[in-house]
């Protein structure tokens, strides 16, 4: 199958327990997906560890990256394909000192071309930029430009990702100006349909290009 140039990245609701993992299975059996972050709060490590392994099971199944969220210490402990840092998290030197350099780092740059060009110095594997719509997945105070994204194409070869209320009837315009992927979790999980009709529609609107 050929990729398409802007791929599907999933984002996990806070709560991934229960029939989660079915919902996750049906959604990238509609592929292809390049990436599940698996995104928890406020939960023990154990407890963190007991649900990811399962995600990352699945994940493995469908060649699909697991990036674990903020956590360093879970990233290395699962051996998960990458970590996704906010600026507020672990420093990007750190956490490439203690996972090496076969593990994805991923890092927030909200609507910040200076943040981004720090990070991709920095040796960085993405950025990304985000809200760049309305969102209910976390709060947000960024709202970037679209054409941030047509500029850090032109300019970088590290792939960019496009974050915040992204859903089958806007998308088409981040994919336009650009994004490498697009990073959705509300759109796909809460979609009336199921995740796996949501993965589809998205699916076809990428491969179209």
């Amino acid at each position: 199958m050929k990729i398409p140039s802007c791929q599907l990245y999933l984002i996990s609701p806070l709560d991934v327990g229960g029939d989660f993992p079915e919902h996750l299975q049906s959604a990238l059996e509609e592929g292809p997906v390049a990436a599940f972050q698996f995104r928890v709060k406020n939960i023990e490590q154990d407890e963190a560890l007991r649900l990811a392994i399962p995600l990352k099971e699945i994940c493995d199944a469908h060649d699909v990256a697991f990036i674990v969220n903020d956590d360093v210490a879970l990233t290395k402990q699962l051996g998960a394909d990458g970590v996704h840092l906010g600026q507020g998290d672990e420093a990007l030197k750190d956490a490439r000192a203690e996972l090496g350099d076969q593990v994805q780092i991923g890092i927030t740059c909200h609507d910040s071309r200076h943040l981004a060009m720090e990070a991709g110095e920095g040796g960085a594997n993405y950025v990304a930029f985000g809200a760049f719509f309305p969102t209910e997945t976390k709060e947000t105070h960024y709202r970037p430009e679209v054409d941030v994204l047509q500029w850090w194409s032109n300019i970088m070869e590290i792939p960019c990702v496009a974050i915040g209320g992204i859903t089958t009837d806007n998308c088409q315009l981040l994919v336009d100006a650009g994004a490498d992927f697009l990073a959705v979790s509300g759109s796909v999980w809460n979609d009336p349909k199921g995740p796996a009709h949501a993965v589809k529609r998205f699916t076809e609107i990428l491969s179209a290009e």
